[in-house]
């Protein structure tokens, strides 16, 4: 059969050949007596060796199954732990587009060369297995739920995220846009809960007990707000400790909800009353064209002064970055100036992964933050603090990128 090859013997065709041939007679191979004992001895294997083996041999492979197995439990078994560890670092000028918009045409696009990264932590829940690693990593935070999450639900977090990544773009086409002389204005937006102002010895009905963070208000005292310019007016004149009814949107219902709260003092304004909370940004910006970045599951706004100089990058001849593998971090507000943000560590180690080797943070980072950025990147690494995006530009300049144009109105 194809495939396969089986020796082939010639069988004699009689017993008795009628021709005669010389017997050869085919040497016996010497052994020493040295190999003789050698070999004797290894064929020669005491029983109780061969017991001794023998009784061993099921325990070991009882063990490696056994541990087999729990590997693959703990891999799969996830526990009440969640990690905080490097992301990545990506280009941003890939995610963005520009569209018409009513009869202006879109800007046009000098794509850059070398791009301008931003920079990401990566969040989730850990398996047993997970944890372990973890713990065994340094720039690997492995957290409890009350760490992670604080009083919030993993929902209302994320909700969040989502919203302030909203925001972070916003603001970032406001700042680049204003920069580059175009028209840009801001149109308000819902009233997001950010977070929850609560005092020393909280009522039940405060706002910290009675609201949470990522839920919408859109009525107070029976009177539409549709946006915080709205609220503030429907405050005006409200006293401390007197009790309102606040119209709640949150994902755990269906329908709205009413809900009764205590005005609390002002806790920088003695006298001043109001709700408890901090609003989220829900500004959007109004541009002479649509923009569009592209940010599918990230949330947060570390990401607005990357993206800020990524736009700045596009719609400006020349080379921002120069020749400099540079990434950014840091928030953005309409005045140009950089914030502080979180896991500056584990975004760090994402940069020197990544291949970069300028880092833009923000100045308001504690020192102990960026001397732990600065060990977790390397040397290879430039972590440079900046305050503002204008202090951001000075730097690239100096580090060989190109001014941006004149701005003629």
């Amino acid at each position: 059969m194809a495939g396969f090859e089986r020796e082939i013997h010639a069988k004699a065709s009689s017993e008795h050949p009628t021709t005669s041939s010389a017997r050869t007679v085919t040497p016996e191979t010497e052994i020493s007596e040295t190999e003789l004992k050698a070999d004797i001895a290894r064929r020669s294997v005491p029983d109780h060796l061969s017991a001794r083996r023998q009784r061993w041999a099921l325990p070991l492979l009882t063990v490696s199954w056994m541990l087999l197995l729990v590997i693959i439990v703990s891999s799969l078994w996830r526990i009440q732990r969640w990690e905080t560890a490097p992301g990545s670092a990506q280009e941003v000028a890939s995610r963005i587009a520009f569209e018409q918009k009513d009869q202006a045409t879109a800007p046009t696009r000098y794509p850059a060369i070398n791009k301008i990264r931003f920079v990401t932590a990566f969040t989730g829940q850990l398996s047993a297995l997970d944890s372990v690693i973890g713990w065994l990593d340094p720039y690997v935070a492995v957290e409890t739920y009350a760490e992670h999450f604080g009083e919030q639900s993993p929902t209302s977090i994320r909700q969040l995220g989502v919203q302030s990544m909203l925001g972070a773009k916003q603001l970032a086409e406001y700042v680049a846009f204003k920069k580059l002389g175009f028209e840009a204005t801001f149109t308000a937006g819902a009233v997001v809960v950010s977070e929850l102002v609560c005092e020393t010895s909280p009522a039940a009905t405060s706002a910290c007990k009675v609201l949470k963070v990522g839920e919408t208000i859109t009525a107070f005292d029976g009177v539409p707000v549709a946006t915080v310019t709205a609220l503030k007016e429907a405050m005006k004149n409200r006293k401390v400790g007197e009790k309102v009814v606040v119209t709640v949107e949150s994902d755990d219902s269906p329908e709205d909800q009413s809900r009764t709260l205590t005005l609390i003092e002002n806790p920088d304004k003695s006298g001043t009353a109001i709700i408890g909370f901090v609003p989220a940004d829900t500004r959007t910006v109004v541009l002479p064209f649509d923009v569009q970045i592209a940010t599918p599951d990230i949330g947060g706004p570390s990401a607005g002064l990357a993206f800020t100089l990524a736009l700045l990058d596009e719609l400006t001849p020349g080379e921002l970055l120069g020749s400099s593998r540079v990434a950014a971090t840091g928030t953005m507000n309409e005045k140009g100036e950089v914030g502080a943000i979180g896991a500056l560590e584990q975004k760090a180690v994402a940069v020197r992964d990544a291949g970069a080797r300028v880092f833009l943070v923000p100045a308001g980072q504690s020192e102990s933050e960026i001397l732990r950025a600065r060990q977790a990147a390397g040397s290879r690494v430039k972590i440079i603090p900046v305050a503002t995006l204008e202090e951001a530009l000075t730097q690239l300049l100096s580090l060989g990128g190109a001014p941006l144009p004149p701005i003629t109105q």
